[in-house]
C-alpha cells in the first residue's frame, strides 16, 4: 500500500478551472469564462495534477486532450459543481425576492399560460414568475428552471409529472368566415367538404410537433384523402395559425386546450360538430417540477394554481376524469 498518497480534500477553485477547460478543451475559451488569465488557469490545473498525481491533460500544439484520469474526474466533477450552483442559486433566491422559474415551449406560454398569468399575480402579489419559453428540452433538474410545463405522451414524461390534460384536434375560426364564407364570398361552412371553398391555415411540416395532427391526416381520418381546399396559407407556430384565424384568414386545426378559452368567448367557433369532428391525441401536457424546488413553498404555490386551472381547462374541452395532485399537501 502506498502510504504517501495525498489524503487532504480538493479545493473548488482548482476543480471549477478543471472542469471549465473539459469542457471547451482550451484554456483560452476557459479563462475568458471564469474571467481570469490564462496563465492562472494553467497554474490551476497544474497544482490540480500534482495533488492528485496523474497528468488530466494531453495538451497539444493546437488541442487538448483529457487523458483518462480526466475523463473520470470530469465524471465526477460536472455533477457536483451543477449542484453546488443549483443550491447557492436557491439560497440567494431564499435571501431575496421569491421567484418561480417555468421553462414551456412558446405556443403553450403565449395562449395558455401568460393569459392567466395576471390572475396568479393578483393572488400572490409578491411572488415573481420567469418564464422561459423555447421549443428546446430543458433539464428540469439542472439548477436553471424550478419546473416545466411539457407536451409530450405518457411513455415519456419524467419521473413527479402531473398529467393537466389532453390533446385534441378541431377546426375553428372566426364567427363571420364560417356564416359568410371567405372574403364574404365563398361559401359558409356548414359541413367539411366546404372547406374546399376557404384558405387552410396549416403548421409548416417542418415546424410540425410531434404529437401534434396536420390537416391533410385530419381530413384522411374524415373521407376526404384527396381534398384541395382554396388555398393553403403555412405558418411556424401554432399560435400563427390561431392568430390568422381570428383576423378570418382562413380555417386552423387548433389544439383544443390552447383555444378552449377563445371558443367559450365567442372569438372563435367550431363549424362542424364537436361530437363528430374533434380528433384527440396520445400526447398530453403535463406539469413537471424539478426534484430540487418541490419543497419551497413558492413553487408548491405555483403547482397547486397551475393544477387549479388545468381543471377548468379540463372541464371546457369535456375531460370528466378529476386531476389528481401528486404533488400532495405541504404540512
Amino acid at each position: 500500500m502506498n502510504r504517501n498518497i495525498r489524503q487532504r480534500p480538493l479545493g473548488v477553485g482548482p476543480l471549477r478551472a478543471f472542469e471549465a477547460v473539459a469542457r471547451h478543451l482550451n484554456f483560452r475559451l476557459a479563462a475568458e469564462e471564469l474571467h481570469l488569465t490564462q496563465s492562472a488557469i494553467s497554474r490551476q490545473i497544474q497544482g490540480l495534477e500534482d495533488e492528485i498525481g496523474a497528468p488530466l491533460f494531453l495538451r497539444g500544439t493546437r488541442h487538448v486532450e483529457l487523458t483518462n484520469a480526466g475523463a473520470a474526474l470530469l465524471r465526477a466533477v460536472a455533477p457536483l459543481l451543477d449542484r453546488l450552483d443549483a443550491t447557492v442559486r436557491q439560497i440567494r433566491q431564499a435571501r431575496g425576492r421569491r421567484t418561480v422559474s417555468v421553462t414551456t415551449f412558446a405556443s403553450f406560454a403565449s395562449m395558455w399560460l401568460i393569459p392567466r398569468l395576471e390572475a396568479f399575480q393578483r393572488q400572490f402579489p409578491d411572488l415573481d414568475i420567469r418564464v422561459s419559453a423555447s421549443d428546446a428540452m430543458v433539464d428540469v433538474d439542472g439548477g436553471e428552471v424550478d419546473l416545466a410545463l411539457r407536451f409530450c405522451p405518457p411513455s415519456a414524461v419524467a419521473e413527479g409529472a402531473v398529467r393537466l390534460f389532453g390533446e385534441v384536434h378541431t377546426p375553428v375560426a372566426c364567427r363571420w368566415l364560417v356564416e359568410r364564407g371567405d372574403r364574404g364570398e365563398g361559401r359558409p361552412l356548414r359541413r367539411p367538404e366546404d372547406l374546399a371553398h376557404h384558405t387552410l391555415l396549416e403548421e409548416d411540416a417542418v415546424h410540425l410537433t410531434q404529437g401534434v395532427i396536420g390537416w391533410r391526416e385530419w381530413l384522411s381520418l374524415h373521407g376526404l384523402k384527396e381534398f384541395e381546399p382554396q388555398r393553403w396559407l403555412y405558418f411556424n407556430y401554432t399560435y400563427q395559425q390561431v392568430q390568422a384565424a381570428l383576423a378570418g384568414q382562413g380555417v386552423a386545426l387548433a389544439r383544443l386546450p390552447l383555444v378552449a378559452e377563445l371558443l367559450r368567448s365567442g372569438e372563435l367557433v367550431e363549424p362542424f360538430d364537436p361530437a363528430a369532428y374533434r380528433v384527440p391525441s396520445q400526447y398530453a401536457y403535463w406539469l413537471v417540477p424539478a426534484r430540487a424546488a418541490r419543497q419551497r413553498d413558492e413553487v408548491a404555490q405555483f403547482c397547486r394554481w397551475v393544477l387549479q386551472q388545468a381543471q377548468q381547462t379540463r372541464e371546457a374541452i369535456g375531460e370528466v376524469d378529476p386531476v389528481e395532485d401528486t404533488l400532495g399537501e405541504r404540512d
